[in-house]
């Protein structure tokens, strides 16, 4: 008995960092409970105490009886009468109360097996409300532990004397996690629900950038450098833009580092995550042309009051302003709090569109055929009666749709007007 309790306040104080005055409570709050169960009639005793020696591991229950006249005894659990109470105390009067020793024989053996499930869930009880009390005020900072468990997809992480959980949720797409990693983590919050406090940890987060950068920049630490915006798609990409306070200070270089090594640190410990580094601007149209990089802008046209910001590419650039599965546009429209539209650039096109238009225009009047026709005719190279007449007239009847006879009458058509400028061609000479 001595050394079972002695050896579980110790173990409870040094291993699990809980008060030796909330073990021994516990350990009180068990006992009565024991002793309430054990002894028969205990229940309608209103007041126990029980005095735990943490020394010596000995526990003896007592009870507080109320100090009645002899006549007036009816209550055997919560009075004593005052002629039995003078006894122990010659000074105690009728109206008094007194404490007397109720400890059973062999109590203390038979107590610890039948307190031992209340005593657990009172010490783990307070082993949740230090949890709490200590991790409260760290939401948003980042932690290192080792993958002890899984329940179902949450991962739980040993802390050292605590123990969070990274749910489902925050977890990064394509990441694996076997048991005795070492994983550091984001504090996402720390709940006080009724199931008790929980650590809540995250890996998914966008903070969990932001402070890796603020553990990795001596600039952003000491605030030279600004994080203006992250917007983070894990496990995929992250865009973050930066700011100086110090014209001096170049925020995007602080941030790469020489060689590129701070930002190596960080992409290394994102699993590879692609991270890209933007100089912030209050201007959108800027700032929208440095979160689309490397595609080049040839229009930007923002509407400050809808807060859309319309910008047109070139068709090579279009797929890189977009990214992948339009990751690159989203991210970016996320970072500026703005709905960011990308589109291709159809100016040349309408003017290429435009010339062939007038070309075809031109041919159809002098083939005698309709405009969309002629239009097909000229998309497929034969801008001129010259090209024409080397046009086999199979190829022109599956070509354009047309039947044999109508492709006929444009190849002679095409051979006369060519006829006829050679004719023109040879008077022309013939004068010189």
């Amino acid at each position: 008995m001595t050394n079972d309790i002695v050896a579980l306040i110790e173990y409870y104080e040094k291993e699990k960092g809980i008060e030796r005055s909330k073990i021994v409570a516990a350990l009180e709050f068990s006992f009565v409970s024991a002793y309430r169960k054990m002894v028969p009639g205990a229940d309608a005793i209103e007041t126990l105490r029980a005095d735990v020696d943490t020394k010596k591991g000995n526990t003896k229950i007592f009870a507080s009886l109320t100090v009645v006249a002899d006549d007036d005894h009816q209550d055997k659990f919560n009075e004593v009468p005052v002629t039995l109470a003078q006894k122990k105390d010659p000074e105690i009067e009728v109206g008094g109360t007194l404490e007397f020793n109720v400890t059973p024989k062999d109590f203390g053996r038979i107590a610890v097996q039948t307190a031992k499930q209340t005593m657990m869930q009172r010490l783990r009880q307070a082993e949740k409300e230090m949890i709490y009390e200590e991790f409260k005020d760290r939401a948003g900072d980042v932690v290192s532990g080792t993958v002890r468990r899984f329940e179902r997809n949450d991962v739980m992480v040993d802390l050292g004397k605590f123990e969070g959980i990274m749910p489902n949720r925050e977890r990064v797409q394509g990441e694996d996690y076997n048991i005795g990693d070492r994983i550091r983590c984001y504090v996402l919050a720390v709940e006080n629900e009724g199931r008790g406090p929980e650590i809540i940890l995250s890996r998914s987060h966008p903070n969990f950038v932001r402070r890796l950068f603020e553990a990795e920049v001596n600039e952003i630490s000491d605030h030279t450098v600004d994080i203006r915006g992250i917007a983070r798609e894990a496990g995929f990409r992250t865009k973050v833009a930066v700011w100086s306070n110090d014209p001096k200070v170049d925020p995007v270089g602080a941030c790469v580092g020489m060689r590129g090594a701070r930002v190596k640190n960080i992409v290394r410990e994102l699993n590879n995550e692609k991270v890209d580094i933007i100089r912030w601007s209050d201007d959108p149209a800027e700032l929208v042309r440095e979160a689309l990089k490397p595609a080049e802008l040839i229009t930007i046209t923002p509407n400050e009051k809808e807060k859309v910001i319309l910008v047109t590419v070139s068709e090579e650039d279009l797929s890189k302003a977009i990214g992948r599965k339009g990751q690159n546009a989203r991210l970016s429209s996320r970072l500026m709090g703005w709905d960011v539209q990308v589109r291709k650039d159809e100016t040349k096109e309408e003017q290429f569109k435009e010339k062939i238009g007038g070309v075809a225009h031109s041919l159809g009047e002098q083939l005698g055929i309709t405009d969309e026709l002629a239009e097909k005719l000229t998309l497929f190279g034969g801008v001129s009666a010259e090209m024409i007449v080397d046009m086999p007239a199979e190829f022109l009847v599956g070509s354009l749709e047309i039947t044999q006879e109508e492709a006929d009458s444009i190849l002679a058509r095409a051979e006369a007007i060519q006829a006829g400028a050679a004719q023109e061609n040879e008077s022309v000479a013939t004068e010189d």
